[in-house]
C-alpha cells in the first residue's frame, strides 16, 4: 500500500491546512538558498582599476588628467582602452606590471575583488572565487543526498542550515582569499543540503496532481531570493556586512528543528511504521479529517517493503538499463541547465547598463517562467515542455551570434529570453526528476544530478571570462549546450499523472 492511497484521506485530495503550513516554511529557506549562491555578483564584482603609478598615494583618485593618462599608460587598439595592469615607468617607454591599484568606487564601492585584489594576473581567481561556491554544491550534493535517504530529511535539513549560517558569517570574517574560498566551498555545500532537501520533502508530502504546483512554487522563492539579494546589494555596498546580512536569516531557520516533521513517506520507504501512522494521524487531525481505521490497519499488516530494508546507494541507478540510460540523460540535462542558468545570472553584470538593475531583471523574468509551468505542466506534461524550453533557449542565445554588438538593447532582450527560457527548464528538470526516482534513492540520486549541474555551474564562470578574448563566446558555447539538452531530454518517459515510484523496481518499469 502506498502513501498516495492514504492522501486523499488527509485532505479530501486538496492541499490540507496541515500541508500549506509545513510547505510554506520548507519554501522560505529557498531565499537563502538564492542568497548564498548568487551572491558573487555582488561580493566578487569588479571594480574598475589602473595601477597605482611611482610616486603616487594610496589614496590617490583614479581619474586622471588626459596627458597623464596618455604618458603613463600604454594603449591598447584592440580594446580601444588604456591598460589596466601595466604602466610606464617614470620618463621611459618601458612598461611593467601593477604593484598596486588605484580603484575606481563610484561603481563598485566594495568587493572581494578589491580586498584581495583579484584583477590581472590573479583575476582567474574571481571567477574561481564564483566557481568556490559551485564546487561545494558538488560536494555537499552527494554528501547530504546520502545522508538525508539514510537519516531522513529532517536532521539533514537543520544540519545543513547550522553549517549555513556559520561558515556564511565566516566567510564576511575572511582576512585573505584561501580562506574566503574554503568558507565558499562550505556555503554551497551546506546551501544545496538546505535546497535539496526542502524541495523533496515538499514533493514527497503531496499527491501526483499537486507535485507541479508544490515544486514550481518553491522554485519562486529561490527567484525572490534572487531578486532580494539585487535590493540587498543596492543598498549595502560594503561586501562584508552583505554577507552578514545574507546570513542572518538563516538563524531564524533553526528553529524549525521544533517546527517542520520528517516526511512521512520517508518514514514508510524506511520501514518506520509506527512513526508514520502516528505522524498521519496528526495531519488528520490538523485538518480536521480521520483516516478510515481500516487503511491504517492494512498499512501495519503489510510486510516490510522497499527491498526489506536494503539501504542503497546512487550506483544503483545504473544497474539496470532503463534506470540507467534515463539517469545519463537526466544528468547530462543538470548539467546544461545548471551551465546556461548561471551562465546567464552572472553574466547580466556584464550586459550593458546598469549592474545591479541588469541583476534584478534577471530574477524578475523568472516570475513569469515558473507561472507557465504552473499553468501547462499538468496540461502538456513534463517532457514537452523541458524539451521544448531548452531548445528555445539555446536557439535564442545562438541567434545573438548574428546581432552587431552596437545593438546593446537586443542583446540584452536575447538574453532575458533565454534566462527565462531556461528557467522554465530548470523548474521541470527538478520536478522531473524526482517523479523518475523512486523514494528509496531519490534524494541521492537527486544529489548525483545537482552534482552534474554544479560541474555546469563550475564551468560556468570560466566560460563568461572567454568573452574576454571573444565576446559571443558565452552565448554561443550556453546556447549549444542548451539545445542539445533539449533534444536528448525527447528520449525521456513522460511522468505526468503517474504515482511517485517507491522502488528501484517501480522506476525501471517507467
Amino acid at each position: 500500500m502506498s502513501y498516495d492511497e492514504i492522501l486523499p484521506h488527509l485532505s479530501h485530495g486538496k492541499f490540507g491546512k496541515y500541508q500549506k503550513r509545513v510547505y510554506i516554511l520548507l519554501c522560505f529557506p529557498n531565499i537563502s538558498t538564492a542568497f548564498h549562491i548568487l551572491s558573487g555578483i555582488s561580493i566578487l564584482a569588479i571594480p574598475d582599476h589602473r595601477c597605482k603609478l611611482d610616486g603616487e598615494l594610496s589614496n590617490s583618485s583614479f581619474h586622471l588628467p588626459a596627458d597623464v593618462w596618455n604618458s603613463s599608460f600604454p594603449f591598447d587598439k584592440e580594446k580601444k582602452a588604456y591598460s589596466k595592469c601595466e604602466y610606464f615607468i617614470s620618463d621611459s617607454n618601458e612598461s611593467v606590471k601593477c604593484s598596486e591599484f588605484i580603484w575606481d568606487s563610484s561603481i563598485v564601492k566594495s568587493s572581494a575583488v578589491k580586498s584581495f585584489s583579484l584583477v590581472c594576473d590573479e583575476n582567474v581567481l574571481k571567477a574561481a572565487g564564483d566557481s568556490m561556491v559551485m564546487l561545494g554544491i558538488l560536494i555537499g550534493s552527494y554528501i547530504f543526498g546520502e545522508l538525508s535517504d539514510k537519516y531522513g530529511r529532517r536532521p539533514i535539513l537543520l544540519f545543513s542550515l547550522l553549517i549555513q549560517v556559520v561558515f556564511g558569517f565566516l566567510t564576511a570574517l575572511s582576512p585573505e582569499f584561501i580562506s574566503f574560498a574554503i568558507c565558499r566551498v562550505i556555503v554551497g555545500g551546506s546551501t544545496i543540503g538546505v535546497s535539496l532537501v526542502s524541495y523533496c520533502s515538499c514533493l514527497e508530502m503531496v499527491g501526483k496532481q499537486y507535485r507541479p504546483h508544490a515544486g514550481t512554487v518553491i522554485m519562486m522563492f529561490f527567484s525572490l531570493g534572487y531578486i532580494l539579494l539585487g535590493l540587498l546589494a543596492y543598498f549595502i555596498h560594503d561586501w562584508r556586512w552583505l554577507q552578514v546580512a545574507l546570513t542572518l536569516p538563516g538563524i531564524l531557520f533553526l528553529s524549525y528543528w521544533w517546527i517542520i516533521p520528517e516526511s512521512t513517506r520517508w518514514l514508510l520507504a524506511n520501514n518506520q511504521k509506527e512513526k508514520a501512522i502516528a505522524q498521519i494521524e496528526k495531519i488528520a487531525r490538523v485538518n480536521n479529517l480521520k483516516v478510515p481505521r481500516r487503511l491504517l490497519e492494512k498499512l501495519e499488516a503489510e510486510p516490510e517493503t522497499f527491498d526489506s530494508g536494503k539501504k542503497h546507494s546512487v550506483f544503483d541507478l545504473f544497474k539496470t538499463p532503463n534506470l540507467r540510460t534515463k539517469s545519463i540523460l537526466i544528468f547530462y540535462n543538470w548539467f546544461a541547465i545548471s551551465a546556461c542558468y548561471y551562465g546567464l545570472s552572472w553574466g547580466s553584470g556584464s550586459l550593458v547598463g546598469n549592474q545591479i538593475l541588469n541583476f534584478i531583471l534577471s530574477g524578475l523574468v523568472e516570475i513569469p517562467a515558473y507561472y507557465f509551468l504552473i499553468l501547462t505542466l499538468n496540461r502538456w506534461g513534463r517532457k514537452l515542455i523541458m524539451s521544448g524550453s531548452m531548445i528555445c533557449a539555446g536557439a535564442v542565445l545562438l541567434l545573438s551570434l548574428f546581432i552587431p554588438e552596437t545593438w546593446t538593447w537586443l542583446v540584452l532582450t536575447l538574453s532575458m529570453l533565454g534566462k527565462m527560457s531556461i528557467t522554465a527548464s530548470f523548474g521541470t528538470v527538478y520536478l522531473f526528476s524526482t517523479e523518475q526516482f523512486p523514494t528509496v534513492i531519490r534524494n541521492a540520486a537527486l544529489g548525483a544530478c545537482s552534482m552534474s549541474a554544479r560541474i555546469g555551474g563550475i564551468s560556468a564562470p570560466f566560460v563568461i571570462h572567454l568573452s574576454q578574448s571573444w565576446k559571443p563566446a558565452p552565448f554561443v558555447i550556453f546556447g549549444v549546450t542548451a539545445f542539445v539538452g533539449g533534444v536528448f531530454s525527447t528520449f525521456l518517459p513522460e511522468t505526468r499523472n503517474r504515482e511517485l515510484p517507491e522502488t528501484l523496481d517501480d522506476a525501471e518499469r517507467i
